[in-house]
């Protein structure tokens, strides 16, 4: 019963210690960055040294389930904010905590427990979050308790397996105070270059050692869930600076050793698969160690010897790579490539372009060893390396992937200033980089091809390498059109065939593998021309005869979404009017053939995939609600591009744009509000769609039938709430202009000349329709009310826009909600929100023009 009762004391202190005593709604999830507001008339308790010893004695005398708790309320002990106490007191209360953290590891039994082992590290963390290494060093007890916290720190990194997920506050703890370093008055020594070595020893040591357990032992790979390990290497980067020299002699005589003894495997008679892996997983290891540093010196102040030291290492990892592709194509290994590929993102970083001068000292070593003498002899290494492995490694989904991000990488944002765009000129001099641009077939690069191993899936990268591709051939290109056609000449086989196979009796798989592969090239090459010239072209190229190709297969393949989904992306990517590129010359009618055959295709897609019937949940989303998302993303696309005088349609007697407005409403209609806002990308494009219409095409949503006008404010009116700004933005933007448009037709009403009458007859069905349901708006102005006085509201401005024009259409309802909410306020606070209401009508016209909207 007594630990009952301690158990449930401690539950409660915790929880008033947790308490959000600001309503800052902080993250829970960043709990090493919290700071606990205690209340000021709290301070006498946290004052008292007693205070903090009862819970370290607790800690002491407690069995583990309890210890914990006592173990995560000191952690918020550490936590209290700064400004509690004054600079002596806070020196006391600091000098209390070091006292027991010195405890806690002078007798480290509890510590086997991983709950107390875990809350302590955080406790750990949270000294250095709350407190400057000036103050830190400053307490009596610092030279003893900071040789215990490294030995702590050392031994938990050795045992790699036990509660690995603590690591992370041990490893936040040291780069925390060695970033510290230069900011330190204090002439105390901090004794962190004798420490932060050797914990940066012990990680990489560590780390080495564990590779041939994993393997005998079949435990899960550390290196297989890349997102800790970068991580804990980023924390790692900052913490190997200190002291850099001996962190660098110590990973050349690793990355030596390790390379000899693979050396000598590699020409052993006898190979043993087992010892292979071994060594390859260090390898691997060192590698992601070596990027990991090199990377760490645009976090670290550096010097000319720390990038000589840098030169050595990386000497070695290109070394690495020439003896790992002299192998080829009989054996690769995964992870040593992709820990190549992060080491050639991070010295991409870190040493090419314009992020330094050429004087490097990072270079005197290469170019001795290597000959690479600049940064244009590491592009052309990089560039190799890029197409070795998109040559020989074209099965390796995960090698293939990371890179084509590499290439993307180097060939991304190189407009935006003349030295980054002075790079882009060097890499499209570089013989393998013009290789690419002539040879971008399945021939040369197995990843393009469509044999029947590959998973429809696995086609996803070509997106990415054709966005790279087209972004060097965009450099020199200028309005060469041989040149564009030349480029292009792989694709046009690839349709040409497609076309003959439809006009045979045709192999569907074949015809399908084909088309979903072409269709993702071509929205990598249109997302890459971001230029009038260019991106005509290619229209040029595709129009006519290509499009009705895919038109086609949109028939055919309607129910598989693996075949649909990158047909209808690559249509909503040639819809957007990115960097005006679709402002085609004024004799051209490019700017409606276009919207013609996204009309086509949205129209076709629509209703083939209303026969479907009924779906299941798991199906529903894959096989209808994303197609139907990306569909209204290419038609916001085509409303707010700016390229197409909609107006010219009727006037022509063309259905096209109505048909497509039809087909949204069909679409809209086969969709539960729930699933509207349930799946994000469907509540991203529907919303934004449907302010572009409320803004420019009240006409038509004051055509639309009475069932289907409540089904859109319906969703207007849940939208409002949604805790997706952007959401919640598009339905405050376009309740306002549904609003506005009905102010200004009552106003034309008002003034009964026989103009007014005649522009009032296209809102005499909408505003009859409100008449009859007047619930609707009055429902939304309450919504918005609450939102603005009892919510976190915060998109505020979003949220003002369409409250007058609601107020002036429903003044009487808005009276009877004002009284409403006053009345539901407690006494003391009626009086005040009363006020603010006279406030917010105060000089308000009965108008909505911008002057008295912003009063």
């Amino acid at each position: 019963r007594q630990q009952s009762l301690a158990m449930q004391l401690l539950k409660l202190v915790l929880n008033c210690l947790n308490f959000d005593f600001i309503g800052n709604s902080a993250d829970e999830s960043a709990d090493d960055l919290c700071t606990v507001q205690i209340p000021t008339n709290w301070r006498t308790i946290f004052l008292e040294p007693e205070t903090l010893d009862l819970f370290f004695d607790l800690y002491h005398s407690l069995p583990p389930m309890l210890s914990q708790l006592a173990l995560s309320c000191l952690v918020q002990f550490a936590s209290t904010r700064r400004s509690l106490f004054s600079n002596p007191e806070r020196a006391k209360y600091l000098g209390n905590l070091i006292k027991g953290v010195k405890q806690i590891l002078e007798n480290p039994q509890g510590l086997s427990d991983p709950g107390n082992y875990h809350e302590f590290c955080r406790f750990l963390a949270r000294l250095k979050t709350n407190y400057q290494l000036g103050e830190l060093v400053m307490v009596k007890d610092y030279p003893e308790v900071i040789q215990l916290i490294a030995n702590f720190t050392i031994t938990s990194l050795q045992h790699w397996e036990f509660a690995p997920n603590s690591v992370h506050y041990l490893l936040t703890l040291w780069q925390r105070m060695v970033a510290s370093v230069p900011f330190v008055k204090t002439a105390e020594p901090h004794l962190l270059d004798t420490y932060a070595p050797e914990i940066t020893k012990a990680y990489i040591t560590s780390r080495l050692e564990c590779v041939p357990v994993v393997i005998r032992d079949g435990l899960e790979d550390p290196l297989d869930d890349t997102a800790t390990v970068f991580q804990q290497l980023e924390q790692l980067c900052t913490v190997s600076r200190c002291e850099y020299e001996k962190t660098c002699t110590l990973l050349v005589q690793l990355f030596d050793q390790n390379a000899q003894n693979y050396q000598k495997l590699l020409h052993s008679s006898s190979r043993n698969p087992l010892e292979f892996t071994v060594q390859e997983g260090r390898l691997a290891w060192l590698v992601y160690f070596v990027g990991t540093f090199v990377g760490g010196r645009l976090t670290y102040t550096s010097t000319d010897e720390h990038d000589a030291m840098d030169g050595e290492l990386s000497c070695r990892v290109f070394q690495l790579i020439s003896l790992m592709d002299a192998q080829l194509p009989q054996s690769s290994n995964e992870k040593v490539e992709l820990a190549i590929l992060w080491f050639l993102d991070q010295f991409r970083k870190t040493y090419v372009g314009d992020q330094l001068q050429h004087t490097s000292k990072v270079y005197a070593r290469m170019s001795e060893v290597l000959g690479i003498t600049d940064d244009n002899h590491v592009l052309e290494t990089f560039m190799t390396k890029i197409v070795t492995n998109l040559k020989y490694r074209g099965r390796c989904e995960p090698v293939i992937s990371r890179t084509l991000q590499f290439l993307n990488d180097l060939s991304a944002d190189f407009s935006l200033t003349p030295a980054t765009y002075s790079l882009l000129k060097k890499l499209v001099k570089i013989e393998a980089v013009k290789f690419m641009l002539q040879n971008h077939t399945s021939k040369h690069f197995p990843f393009l091809g469509i044999s029947d191993n590959n998973s429809l899936s696995d086609l996803r990268c070509r997106t990415v390498f054709y966005t790279a591709l087209t972004r060097l051939l965009m450099v020199d290109l200028g309005e060469d059109e041989d040149e564009f056609e030349n480029f292009m000449l792989p694709l046009t086989v690839s349709f040409e065939s497609v076309t003959q196979i439809f006009n045979s009796s045709f192999e569907q798989e074949e015809a399908k593998r084909m088309l979903i592969g072409l269709a993702r090239d071509l929205r990598g090459i249109a997302f890459a021309l971001n230029t009038k010239t260019s991106y005509t072209m290619l229209f040029d190229w595709i129009y006519p005869a290509y499009i009705s190709v895919l038109q086609r297969a949109i028939e055919l393949w309607y129910r598989e979404p693996a075949c649909t989904t990158p047909i209808l992306k690559l249509m909503a990517e040639f819809m957007q009017n990115r960097s005006q590129r679709l402002n085609f010359d004024v004799s051209s009618p490019n700017g409606i053939l276009l919207f013609r055959e996204a009309s086509k295709m949205i129209c076709t897609y629509g209703n083939q995939i209303l026969s479907l019937g009924t779906l299941s949940k798991d199906q529903v989303y894959p096989l209808k609600l994303k197609g139907i998302s990306i569909c209204y993303s290419a038609l916001k696309s085509a409303l707010c591009g700016n390229y197409v005088s909609f107006g010219v349609f009727k006037l022509y007697g063309d259905n096209h744009f109505d048909n497509v407005l039809q087909a949204f409403v069909k679409m809209l209609l086969s969709v539960s509000h729930s699933d509207l806002l349930q799946y994000r990308k469907l509540s991203q494009s529907y919303y934004p769609l449907l302010e572009c219409l409320t803004q420019d095409h009240m006409s038509f949503i004051t055509s639309l039938e009475p069932h289907v006008l409540i089904y859109i404010l319906t969703s207007i009116s849940e939208g409002l709430t949604a805790v997706d700004t952007i959401v919640s933005s598009s339905c405050c933007a376009s309740l306002d202009y549904i609003v506005t448009y009905l102010f200004k037709h009552l106003a034309k009403e008002g003034k009964k000349t026989l103009r007014g009458r005649e522009i009032s007859q296209d809102g005499q069905r909408l505003l009859h329709f409100m008449q009859q349901n007047p619930e609707v708006l009055q429902q939304m102005m309450s919504i918005l009310m609450n939102t603005i006085i009892f919510e976190d509201c915060r998109n505020q401005w979003s949220v003002s826009r369409p409250l007058l024009g609601l107020i002036l259409l429903s003044e009487k309802y808005f009276s009877e909600l004002r009284a409403t909410l006053i009345t539901s306020q407690p006494d003391n606070k009626r009086e005040v929100l009363d006020q603010c209401f006279r406030n917010l009508m105060e000089g308000v016209e009965q108008n909505l023009l911008v002057k008295n909207r912003d009063r």
